[in-house]
């Protein structure tokens, strides 16, 4: 008889529910095992994401026979409009109805749950060759000389040994990482319940919550839709594929952890390997919508709340420049409002914008506990550009 297996998103909600038990009953001995493990583990993810992007974006850039620069510019104008329209809408919706359920003791019960992390029993340092916007910027530069010099100027031994190389990480992911990311998401979610922070999520501010998470899951439909629109396929069916990946960035909090699964949804959506390879670790990496829609949510509200003056014209601005600073922030959870702290002057002021003061703690507070549904929205954004650059790739083939 054959074996039966479970699937990778019952796994994840098998993680969460166990990390939220774990954290709910156990003591927090057991609780530091746990996070120590995951801990571990995440030091382990962050060493080979670099190598992963580079491995992934070089070689779907190198495949790429025709346009590869196009194609390039095409993917980075697309990412960041996305995240452009993305936080001017989330402003114009939260600054429409945030006024009507705000309170300052919610803020302050968010803000409380900040500084309560477990401490692991020991970590492992284990320093990334690379930091992620040099791996992007390398695979670059090695994507587009071998497009164009390979078999010409070149000839193809470094392209072999990338390949070679790809092969290794491609290994590595699916032996190593992907069978050990409930272990990951499970030592996230037992922190979170720990340090009081999964039930803040769910019995303080929970319309703030809702509206944000509806947002997310609107700019998902949107950009499905689009995409399906583009690509003559069903959208529903491209939402569907989706939910592996979408399940992970929940429990990861990373955009960069889920590129693994997201390459597999990829793949369901009948993205070709190169135009997958090349756009979903890149947009990875460049792709905010869900986070921007998060931060400008989160800002509009603490402004709400301390009587700050905020306005479109402010906010667009500083919405254009974060989602070019976002780019070297999704290695790690809470990247991305960590990115945009030293920008918050832009919304709250120079001085309430004080990176180190109080009005900035809550704003990180409040943005890390929805963090990965921000995540998720970006990560599924990736595929829905991943399918609308697959549609202008083959056309380009067909042409020529």
């Amino acid at each position: 008889m054959k074996k039966r297996k479970i699937g990778l998103v019952p796994k994840l909600i098998l993680a969460i529910l166990l990390g939220i038990l774990i954290g709910q009953f156990l003591p927090e001995s057991i609780c530091r095992v746990v996070v120590t493990a995951s801990g571990i583990f995440s030091t382990f993810l962050k060493f080979v994401i670099p190598l992963m992007i580079v491995a992934y974006v070089t070689m779907g850039i190198a495949d790429l026979s025709r346009g590869a620069g196009r194609l390039l510019l095409i993917t980075v104008a697309l990412a960041y409009g996305s995240t452009l329209v993305a936080g001017s809408c989330s402003y114009l919706v939260a600054s429409k109805l945030f006024p009507h359920f705000m309170s300052a003791e919610a803020m302050e019960q968010i803000a409380a749950t900040a500084g309560n992390s477990l401490e692991t029993y020991f970590s492992l340092s284990i320093a990334p060759l690379l930091d992620t916007l040099s791996a992007v910027t390398l695979a670059f530069v090695l994507g587009l000389c071998l497009s164009t010099m390979r078999g010409k100027e070149i000839g193809h031994t470094l392209y072999d040994g990338m390949k070679d190389f790809a092969g290794i990480i491609d290994k590595v992911l699916h032996t190593v990482i992907i069978p050990l990311l409930p272990l990951y998401i499970c030592g996230t979610f037992t922190d979170m319940t720990k340090s009081g922070k999964t039930f803040a999520i769910l019995s303080i501010l929970w319309k703030v919550f809702l509206v944000v998470i509806l947002m997310h899951l609107l700019c998902i439909t949107i950009q499905f839709t689009i995409a399906g629109l583009v690509s003559h396929k069903n959208p529903l069916t491209l939402i569907r594929n989706q939910i592996p990946g979408y399940a992970t960035a929940l429990g990861t909090q990373s955009s960069a952890a889920t590129i693994p699964v997201n390459l597999e949804c990829a793949e369901k959506d009948g993205v070709c390997e190169q135009i997958r390879n090349f756009v979903v670790p890149l947009c990875a990496n460049i792709h905010m919508a869900g986070s921007m829609i998060t931060i400008t949510a989160c800002a509009t509200a603490v402004c709400l709340m301390n009587q700050l003056p905020i306005s479109l014209m402010t906010v667009v601005p500083f919405i254009m420049t974060l989602g070019v600073a976002m780019v070297a922030s999704p290695g790690a959870p809470g990247g991305s409002i960590m990115t945009a702290l030293p920008f918050l002057y832009m919304i709250f002021g120079a001085e309430a914008g004080d990176p180190d003061g109080p009005i900035c703690a809550i704003m990180v507070a409040l943005y890390i506990t929805q963090d990965s549904f921000g995540t998720a929205c970006n990560i599924s954004g990736d595929n829905a550009i991943g399918v609308v650059v697959d549609q202008i790739y083959r056309k380009w083939m067909k042409a020529e």
